[in-house]
């Protein structure tokens, strides 16, 4: 079991302490602390008054794609499922650099849930919001979501937004197509979703959406949400703004790249493996050496996040709420607009947690959005 963590630990950023039961204000900038309890967002309640959006599905298949045909399936163990965080082992000399069992080529399939509010009108240019682990398969259910939605654009609290769930190539972490997506530091996964998705959403779905890269949000869980910050930080002439649930900041990026031997933990914080085992040099955090990006970040993790000391995972970056407060940490001293929640008595991708949040952190990522008309 993960250990609980103290959210005033002098290692951390400080933090605001909220109320139980309460949320952070939908203008305020900074960490904050959520209480023990976690009940449903009064949107929640609101669904059934409000006009309910139309859902097209579609599926996707790798022998269509450019991007990721083939994809990747993880030899697992019959069981266990998840068998590269158990199979796992480090290279000799240096534990940022995973092994684990084999992987082959082979086929993935996945669904795309595409919510049209009710209120679009046909022919215009929308805002949106895409976000991974979705379809039939997500880890959170995208429907969720998109009873909030309703909710909130009936109310013109938010734009007339389409949402886009797309489903993960399968499997999980190290030696998977999901992990690979995910997983992988660079700008591929965004890439692919310009070129291979959103245009088969407009298709299917008959809609437009807009090109304005301050009208466009990611959004994701665990790997996904690793996923959703990397698609805004490769390519932020595409994404502006960024939501995410327990995101994935640590080292789970496989193959073990030269360029980011840390994966997604040089986000915040400098790798610091060995060089002579890998011919890698180490390699300087992302985001305190960079200039300021036009991203606002909303996250959150729960106080029992994820982590995975040695001998599990001997490298020293597979602590979910480190990596958390970490990013907070540079995201601060970079004058970025971000909310971080930490949330208490909460696990990985918490769903009282969600339910709570969800409204307040989608009300936060689209503050002050001024339609551009592309």
């Amino acid at each position: 079991m993960s250990p609980r963590r103290d959210p005033h630990n002098p290692h951390y950023p400080p933090a605001h302490d909220l109320p139980d039961r309460t949320v952070p204000l939908d203008t305020a900038n900074g960490n904050f602390v959520l209480g023990p309890t976690h009940p449903f967002a009064p949107e929640l309640a609101m669904t059934a008054n409000v006009p309910s959006g139309r859902i097209v599905s579609f599926t996707m298949e790798s022998g269509h794609s450019i991007q990721f045909d083939p994809g990747i399936v993880r030899d697992d163990p019959d069981n266990c499922p998840n068998g590269a965080i158990y199979t796992s082992r480090s290279a000799p000399g240096d534990p940022s650099n995973l092994r684990l069992a084999d992987s082959h080529s082979g086929p993935w399939r996945r669904q795309v849930d595409v919510y049209v509010p009710a209120q679009y009108k046909p022919g215009t240019s929308a805002p949106f919001l895409v976000f991974g682990d979705g379809g039939a398969d997500g880890i959170y259910p995208g429907r969720d979501l998109f009873a909030v939605l309703d909710v909130l654009i009936a109310s013109h609290r938010l734009p007339t937004l389409i949402a886009i769930g797309i489903g993960s190539g399968g499997q999980d972490a190290q030696g998977s197509e999901r992990g690979r997506e995910y997983d992988t530091v660079s700008g591929t996964y965004a890439e692919w979703v310009e070129r291979e998705v959103l245009p088969l959403v407009q298709q299917h779905a008959g809609v437009a959406l807009t090109h304005d890269p301050d009208g466009r949000a990611t959004m994701g869980v665990s790997s996904s949400g690793g996923a959703a910050f990397g698609m805004a930080w490769f390519h932020p002439e595409l994404y502006h703004r960024v939501l995410a649930y327990s995101p994935t900041l640590t080292n789970q990026q496989w193959p073990h790249a030269g360029a980011m031997p840390g994966g997604a933990w040089q986000y915040h914080s400098p790798w610091a493996g060995n060089p002579t085992a890998t011919g890698s040099q180490p390699g300087a955090a992302l985001i305190p050496n960079a200039p300021r990006k036009p991203i606002r970040f909303w996250f959150e993790a729960g106080d029992r996040d994820l982590f995975y000391p040695a001998p599990a995972m001997p490298d020293g970056m597979h602590d979910w709420v480190l990596a958390s407060e970490n990013m907070a940490r540079v995201l601060s001293a970079k004058g970025y607009d971000y909310q971080f929640i930490l949330s208490r008595n909460a696990g990985h991708v918490d769903g009282p947690t969600i339910e709570q949040t969800l409204p307040e952190a989608l009300l936060w990522l689209w503050r002050d959005y001024t339609p551009q008309g592309n």
